[in-house]
């Protein structure tokens, strides 16, 4: 089965860059591509992709006016937002639209690929702001748990994605539309699984168990 992909971005050259790339994989094809926002939602309705790479900042039509007309339309196609720079406020409000996943353009082809697959299984893909292969080896030593994986339900997965991303558990709730208490509850189970005392620790972790 082939994965279609969309790929929207004001760039010439990080379409292109984009595209030539996931030409390698045989399982993806790109179906479309827009520079701009504005004709979006029409090629979604002719192409069908299964999944949408989506730059945040663009000219005429931005990313986050492209989310806005989905939600209103209520097109359930998966959304990877792009962006340059570590845009809090704006992958947040991505994500609030329904967003299912971010990255800096600036990752490898590799993490590009792995986000591409977990949003076609039904996941969600929050780049992490430290990066796993930065991290020395054993860098808390921890022991090597890989049954941890396994324990952690989907939603505790989503939201400690959202904490590797750098949001607090007030910016997570109001992005997965959740109540505070539930956030904090499901950051308490996290941490139990886990076995660490704090945010950060789970976070490297779970890098270390190639969790996140």
């Amino acid at each position: 089965m082939c994965i279609k992909v969309m790929l929207v971005d004001d760039q010439n050259l990080v379409r292109e860059g984009i595209k030539s790339l996931l030409a390698l994989k045989h399982d993806i094809r790109v179906v479309a591509e827009e520079a701009d926002g504005e004709d979006v939602l029409s090629r979604i309705y002719a192409c069908r992709p299964d999944i949408v790479l989506l730059d945040i900042r663009m000219p005429k039509v931005s990313g986050v006016d492209v989310l806005r007309q989905l939600n209103q339309v209520k097109l359930p196609v998966p959304i990877l937002v792009l962006t340059t720079f570590d845009e809090h406020e704006l992958v947040l409000e991505c994500i609030r639209l329904g967003a299912k996943g971010y990255l800096r353009k600036d990752i490898s082809f590799s993490e590009l690929s792995q986000a591409i697959y977990a949003l076609h299984e039904g996941k969600t893909w929050y780049q992490p702001a430290v990066s796993s292969q930065m991290l020395p080896d054993n860098v808390l030593g921890f022991t090597e748990d890989k049954t941890t994986f396994g324990q952690l339900t989907d939603i505790e997965i989503e939201v400690l994605r959202l904490v590797a991303a750098g949001f607090s558990n007030n910016e997570i709730a109001n992005a997965l539309h959740k109540s505070h208490g539930t956030i904090r509850n499901q950051m308490s189970s996290i941490l139990t699984k886990l076995n660490v005392r704090d945010r950060t620790r789970a976070v490297l972790k779970a890098m270390e168990l190639s969790i996140l």
